[in-house]
């Protein structure tokens, strides 16, 4: 008897973390059949209600899943609603609800855990349909790891992953030994207005430059690309004394990364800048002495907003007493901490730092608040950003209107969410996404100046 064509098809099973990191994945999978296990639905009504972030996207899965499925009959919905993801669109797929595999069964895991309950259905379903391909997506490794030694097949959820090595994001900057100028065959120059320009082909790995990124190399030359166009770049050339020796608060920076971030945070023209780096490379000093600057000094904002993500925080503030500066105020501690080393020279350090808390606009906001808002010429700082999913990132960045400035600040070596990633982190889609865009700038600060205990930490441990 010949054997029965396998299906090109394949039925994906989708895991409840997967909806909360991404509440519109149901619509991600083109013309293959997706399946939400009933466990899924349950476990996503329980996280619905309250203010966190995991509540709203909670929300937003379940109202995605409604929207597709309509008013289609039980019998339909068990076997599959054809997914329309736009209202002259074609169905792509189809989504359907599988009912909670039968506990008597003695193949199956102990039915105590939703876990085994979605793999103990995922088994059931490959016994019906042997000549499919049928995978559980799944944001946790070891819920793959069970699948996998169950006999189902699993994969991690990669639709917003865009790239597959950490180390292919831009850092902001490419360096050069000895002269950039030796492998540069042709440029034209031109001065105005106290800017010196070059225009210089796009050849020989310059290709890869984006805009906002800078070009140096160890005879002193530094330029910030400017313009790209297909077949050529333009260059601004700046001073590197001039950057090196650039004061913001009282800060000055201790190297050439350090003052190319700067030069991007007091930049009116650049909107959102992303700063990564390694534990004390001084993203959020960095930030916060611009910040300042920018809202005291030449009032080019109206106040800043300080977040961060933090593990934890979406369950602990509603419980914490006070309001919500107050309650926020442990968890951005190492804003109060930077803006302490800002004034450790001065005669009494507690008294400046008060006084910069009470005359700078500053305001420290809980993510859970900030959904729905919009913050018109604000400087709004986020720390921790690794730690916030793509649709979170977006989520935030979204709220930033007229005249307003993101600065996203994290360190892809140390995420603390559950089934999060570096490459699956909202921070590295952010910067993949925005590296072209003009109004948008991300750099990558290089080593520990924190210390010199730090940066052997930092090496050695």
């Amino acid at each position: 008897m010949p054997k029965e064509p396998r299906s090109r098809k394949k039925m994906f099973v989708l895991d409840t973390n997967v909806l909360i990191h991404d509440p519109g994945a149901t619509l991600n999978f083109e013309e293959h059949d997706v399946i939400i296990p009933m466990t899924v639905l349950e476990e996503l009504d329980k996280l619905k209600t309250g203010k966190q972030a995991v509540a709203a996207d909670c929300r937003q899965a379940i109202r995605t899943i409604d929207r597709v499925l309509g008013d289609a009959t039980p019998k339909a919905i068990e076997s599959g609603v054809p997914i329309h993801r736009g209202e002259k669109s074609d169905a792509l797929g189809t989504l359907s609800i599988l009912m909670t595999a039968d506990p008597g069964n003695r193949h199956h895991l102990p039915d105590d855990l939703n876990d085994n309950r979605i793999i103990n259905s995922l088994a059931d379903l490959q016994a019906r349909y042997r000549n499919r391909q049928i995978i559980l997506v799944s944001k946790d490794i070891n819920m793959r790891l069970k699948a996998r030694g169950f006999g189902v097949e699993a994969e991690d959820y990669q639709n917003d992953q865009l790239v597959d090595d950490i180390d292919m994001l831009p850092v902001g900057y490419v360096e050069y030994a000895g002269s950039f100028w030796d492998s540069i065959e042709k440029v034209e120059t031109i001065q105005r207005e106290g800017i010196t320009e070059h225009i210089i082909p796009r050849i020989d790995g310059l290709e890869k430059l984006n805009i906002n990124e800078f070009v140096l190399d160890e005879q002193g030359f530094i330029a910030r690309v400017v313009e790209v166009e297909e077949e050529r770049l333009v260059l601004m050339d700046l001073h590197q004394n001039d950057l090196l020796n650039q004061q913001v608060w009282g800060l000055t920076p201790r190297d050439i990364y350090q003052a190319m971030a700067l030069h991007l945070l007091l930049d009116p023209d650049v909107h959102l800048v992303n700063l990564t780096g390694s534990a004390g490379s001084g993203k959020t000093i960095l930030a916060l002495a611009a910040a300042i600057e920018m809202t005291v000094a030449s009032k080019m904002f109206k106040r800043i907003i300080a977040t961060r993500s933090t593990q934890g925080l979406d369950e602990d503030i509603g419980f914490l007493p006070g309001t919500e500066a107050e309650k926020m105020e442990p968890w951005l501690g190492a804003i109060v901490d930077n803006l302490e080393a800002l004034h450790e020279d001065d005669e009494n350090m507690h008294s400046s730092v008060d006084y910069i808390l009470s005359k700078v606009p500053m305001q420290f906001k809980s993510l859970n608040y900030i959904r729905g808002r919009s913050f018109q010429h604000s400087l709004i700082i986020i720390d921790e950003s690794q730690n916030l999913t793509p649709h979170q990132i977006k989520t935030i960045i979204t709220r930033a209107g007229n005249g307003s400035k993101v600065v996203c600040l994290g360190n892809l070596a140390q995420i603390d969410t559950p089934y999060l990633g570096a490459l699956s982190s909202g921070l590295t889609y952010m910067t993949e996404r925005f590296k072209g865009f003009r109004h948008g700038a991300h750099l990558h600060l290089k080593g520990v100046p924190r210390s010199l205990l730090a940066e052997y930490a930092e090496a050695h441990l």
